[in-house]
């Protein structure tokens, strides 16, 4: 019993170095990040994933260090069009906006470890338990709704019971309008700049997809506050 005991008392302790290593590692790496924050420029960055073979797969890992530390997903998108243009900027900046809304959401599961009841929260809590009950559905309005950062929401998310998969997927629809519409700008800028002629269409999809992320949470909150017959 002494030694099952003390083997528990280990594993609780290597459980929680792991997450406060985990813990001072992202902080860092915010702090490191807010120090060369010229280099997030989004022609910074342009010019240094640009040339190489593999810029899609540097693109997505560099997209969820950022989802992260707190780096607005916005200027990954504008990257993502000046570098891949409209159509394949859209693919790797809606694959990159998902995997790092997850990878921060099983960070938070990994250092909650269920320290932090949802419930518990005073303001966070009831949104955290109305996202938890209504699945992908709620996950996506709780996405084109912007009522905390793209990276806060990632560890908000992970301290509630969402599955993965839900999660996952209510994360890539309710980002996709405002990730189309940067990219869409980011193409047309780098259009722009290269002296081409046909920047007008991106731009105009750009601005339909930015109207439509305004628009659908104003309908969906309108949708809800109607009475039913």
């Amino acid at each position: 019993m002494t030694l099952s005991c003390q083997r528990s008392t280990s594993l609780s302790r290597l459980r929680l170095a792991g997450r406060l290593f985990v813990l001072a590692l992202l902080a860092a790496g915010a702090a490191g990040l807010w120090v060369e924050r010229g280099a997030l420029e989004p022609a910074t960055i342009t010019a240094t994933i640009a040339h190489y073979p593999a810029a899609p797969l540097v693109f997505l890992a560099l997209h969820v260090i950022a989802s992260l530390l707190f780096v607005p997903r916005t200027m990954l998108g504008l990257v993502a069009g000046l570098v891949f243009g409209l159509w394949w900027g859209v693919v790797w900046a809606a694959l990159g906006s998902m995997c790092g809304a997850v990878a921060g959401f099983l960070i938070a599961r990994y250092v909650n470890g269920g320290l932090i009841e949802p419930e518990a929260l005073p303001r966070l809590g009831p949104m955290l338990q109305r996202a938890e009950a209504g699945g992908w559905r709620a996950v996506t309005v709780l996405r084109l709704i912007p009522v905390i950062p793209h990276s806060l929401t990632n560890y908000a998310l992970g301290l509630t019971r969402l599955s993965l998969g839900g999660y996952a997927v209510g994360s890539l629809l309710g980002q996709l309008p405002m990730t189309i519409a940067y990219v869409s700008f980011g193409a047309a800028g780098g259009r722009i700049g290269s002296g081409g002629e046909n920047w007008l269409a991106p731009a105009l999809i750009g601005v339909v997809a930015l109207g439509a992320s305004i628009l659908l949470p104003r309908l969906h909150k309108k949708h809800l506050t109607t009475p039913q017959n």
